[in-house]
């Protein structure tokens, strides 16, 4: 039960319908789409594509996207991978000889973008109202324009440094960083979302906005041709999941990360979490030691499917058993290897459940903050710099090659319960995802916490050699870790955000949404 004597969001019920995320305006827009009689789906991506207006430095139409779904009145979850793929002719040695990862602000880590295509089919296949409905709100605040929200506006500030040549003339305001309240147009993605709203995925992947892109690209150096946008495709697979404390955790398989969210949860079953303070310090180090373990599996494992073998070794209990055996209680271990030089942290997530209890799961990025940088020079599409998440190990499964699909650290999430939809859920925050998705599962289900007080808890991540932990930690609590050897650092921005929507019995919708951002959930 909330504490009303301390600050806390409200938890948000309702019966006919809820979304979820990051911006207002898009929870609100994606309400008035199931209001009018859309889906879960319609909704989820009006409010997704609207976001790439409202936080462009998040995600954005040249950038990805993964989704869970659950049809109308069935159990079964529908995972869709709308991650796009290396341009065919991209050469690993050509970029050795350049440096010893992918640079993340160049023309070598644009990736082909596969959210587009993904939305295409959903709509098609789960939507009801047609995708000229469902991209008419991002349309016209596109031309109208959306006012910067507060979040917004410090993240837009960390991330101008990474925009270079047209997209500085698009994505700032005279040349500076837009401030809180200030209007932010973009009336040549408006033009890109009209010929998508007319012609479906022909509309962007080919024609005159694909030649705008491929022509922007190449002038750059890079190897993308008209045939890697035209042969861009999304794939329906099957989902992976794990028990923890009763939930079943169903994650979308590689090349998404969900894999290590799952084995994460395994190893912390070989402790008694639920014994333990959950701001103390004893958690933070399990967690902490367990993410490590977790996060080296991941980076030697996971990959484009096609060269991604071990997953069922990484979830099996045996491996957890033992990783969770190599964990002193007391002591810090070094840091797992990390993939690539490449830090990031800049996604959105929606979440929506209908009338019909119909649940979608969605996260959409374009990777680093404003992807590329590099956007194109006719129609203003911000290129993702997914192609960064490669490695280039010769001979690694994540190493990068042409048509391969990079390891992705972005993974929607789902709970079910006694075999039905119980929460779809998300975190963002680049690599912490998959602790993120733990964390999250063990605050509700070792704490019994709600959604809302699941989120407004503090984090701590151990990201690399350092332990990043909020200031909602104790002072002791830190210095503890410190004894334990953790090299701990306040971050300078909060760890990440959260949305999640819990389906009760009784047919109550209740949703929460991170006060690390600007958004929140909305019902009707």
């Amino acid at each position: 039960m909330r504490d009303f004597h301390t600050p806390g969001r409200s938890a948000v019920y309702a019966t006919n319908g809820m979304a979820a995320t990051s911006h207002p305006l898009a929870a609100k827009v994606a309400v008035q789409m199931l209001e009018a009689g859309g889906n879960a789906v319609d909704a989820a991506i009006a409010g997704a594509v609207l976001l790439g207006i409202c936080e462009p430095q998040m995600t954005g139409i040249g950038g990805d996207c993964f989704v869970l779904l659950t049809p109308p009145g069935e159990d079964r979850v529908v995972a869709l991978n709308g991650s796009g793929r290396a341009p065919g002719a991209i050469d690993a040695d050509a970029l050795r000889a350049k440096g010893p990862v992918v640079a993340p602000y160049s023309v070598d880590a644009v990736t082909i973008p596969g959210a587009i295509d993904a939305f295409c089919r959903l709509s098609k296949d789960w939507g009801k109202l047609g995708l000229k409905a469902a991209l008419a709100p991002a349309i016209h605040y596109a031309e109208a324009g959306v006012p910067v929200a507060p979040r917004v506006a410090f993240d837009w500030a960390l991330g101008e440094k990474n925009l270079s040549g047209h997209a500085r003339d698009l994505f700032l305001l005279d040349g500076k960083v837009p401030t809180t309240g200030q209007m932010f147009r973009a009336p040549g993605q408006a033009k890109v979302l009209r010929e998508i709203a007319m012609e479906g995925r022909a509309g962007f992947y080919e024609g005159e906005v694909a030649e705008d892109m491929v022509a922007s690209l190449n002038a750059l150096g890079g190897t993308h041709t008209l045939d890697d946008f035209a042969a861009t495709s999304c794939e329906y697979t099957d989902p992976i999941s794990g028990g923890y404390a009763g939930l079943e955790l169903c994650e979308h398989p590689p090349n998404g990360q969900g894999a290590t969210a799952i084995l994460l949860l395994n190893i912390l079953k070989h402790f008694d979490i639920a014994g333990m303070d959950p701001w103390g310090a004893e958690r933070a180090h399990i967690e902490a030691e367990a993410t490590k373990l977790a996060y080296d599996a991941r980076n030697r494992f996971i990959a484009d499917p096609e060269y991604t073998t071990r997953v069922d070794h990484m979830m099996a209990p045996e491996t957890a058993a033992k990783l969770a055996a190599l964990i002193d209680p007391v002591k810090a271990m070094p840091a797992a290897a990390p993939l690539t030089e490449s830090v990031h942290k800049d996604t959105i997530y929606i979440t929506v459940v209908d009338k019909d209890r119909m649940c979608v799961s969605l996260i959409y990025s374009v990777f680093h903050s404003f992807g590329s940088g590099i956007a194109s020079d006719k129609y203003g599409v911000l290129f993702q710099n997914r192609g960064a998440g490669f490695t280039l190990e010769q001979g690694h499964p994540n190493e990068a090659g042409g048509g391969k699909r990079p390891m992705h650290t972005i993974i929607p999430g789902l709970l079910k319960k006694a075999g039905k939809p119980f929460m779809p859920f998300g975190v963002m925050g680049g690599a912490y995802q998959s602790t993120g998705h733990a964390r999250f599962v063990s605050n509700v289900t070792d704490f019994g916490l709600s959604p809302q007080e699941a989120m407004d808890a503090p984090r701590c991540f151990a990201d690399g050699d350092v332990l990043n932990v909020e200031n909602g930690y104790s002072d002791a609590v830190k210095a503890s870790l410190c004894d334990m050897g953790h090299n701990v650092q306040t971050p300078d921005t909060a760890i990440g955000g959260s949305q999640a929507i819990m389906l009760h019995d009784d047919g109550v919708l209740e949703g929460g949404s991170d006060p690390r951002k600007d958004g929140c959930a909305l019902g009707y």
